[in-house]
């Protein structure tokens, strides 16, 4: 069963598709359509010029419906078909602009920072990812898939460093504001599990987030609850976004309920 609650805070709403109550009871067209619109409205009323999504859905209401869609990856998310990563990856189509600058809070194995990179490359190359990671690991992986994925002129609007998340302000220049500001907490895919995300510096990391930040810009954070120490780090960010001013923050999240181990996705809008 899958939930969005908007915004978070203390007594948050709960939407929750009516025919989506039951694994065993297949949501019709019309239901995930509505449900996808008020999402929709929720985005475009926050950001001047946001990418179009260009959605239709088979009027059937069979079994197994037929979505025929251009930017599906929110609706396969809801129907348990695509990642999580997928679907802040939808989200942020709707916030980044070529030329953007923009924050990876966790670099891990780059997918989340080539595609940062392809959302502001233009040919100007005025865009600029800046990324983090304390693993050098993480940052090889990471060049190494951009050395595969763009041309060497791309890969130059990357900035790759191998410091804490929380120091993001000491490299990121002051004058500049970041469009989007990504976090895929955790630990790195493929590589040691006891070195993960923590609470401290991950609401730390959130603070100057929240400073670096331009107007009509996003942080988001994907939150693995899985692993030790999962579920307290998910607290910790719950609570910083709860406590944010309702006049110029929207918060969101998307959760799975009944897969507890799910990852949830969190999005902070600046208003």
């Amino acid at each position: 069963m899958m939930a969005l609650r908007c915004p978070i805070h203390k007594a948050s709403a709960l939407f929750s598709p009516q025919t989506m109550k039951a694994v065993s009871s297949p949501p019709c067209a019309s239901t995930p359509r509505k449900w996808l619109h008020t999402c929709k409205t929720f985005f475009l009323q926050h950001h001047r010029q946001p990418y179009t999504a260009n959605i239709a859905f088979s009027a059937s209401a069979s079994a197994s419906p037929s979505i025929s869609v251009v930017d599906d990856d929110a609706m396969g998310y809801i129907f348990g078909h695509n990642k999580a990563t997928q679907v802040a990856h939808l989200v942020w189509k709707y916030v980044v602009r070529s030329g953007d600058t923009v924050i990876d809070a966790t670099c891990g194995n780059g997918n989340d920072t080539l595609a940062m990179l392809r959302m502001v490359a233009d040919d100007s190359a005025s865009g600029c990812v800046y990324g983090f990671d304390i693993q050098q690991q993480a940052l090889r992986n990471t060049s190494l898939l951009l050395d595969d994925s763009v041309t060497p002129e791309e890969k130059q609007m990357v900035k790759l460093y191998a410091i804490c998340h929380s120091r993001m302000e000491d490299v990121v220049p002051v004058d500049k504001l970041a469009r989007l500001v990504a976090f895929n907490l955790g630990y790195l895919p493929g590589g040691e599990k006891s070195i993960i995300t923590r609470p401290e510096t991950t609401i730390l990391a959130l603070k100057a987030a929240q400073r670096k930040l331009a107007i009509g810009g996003l942080i988001s954070a994907i939150v693995y609850v899985g692993h030790p120490g999962g579920r307290e780090e998910y607290a910790a960010i719950e609570d910083f976004a709860s406590q944010l001013h309702a006049d110029e923050w929207k918060c969101c999240k998307f959760q799975t309920l009944n897969r507890p181990a799910a990852p949830i996705v969190i999005f902070i809008f600046r208003k």
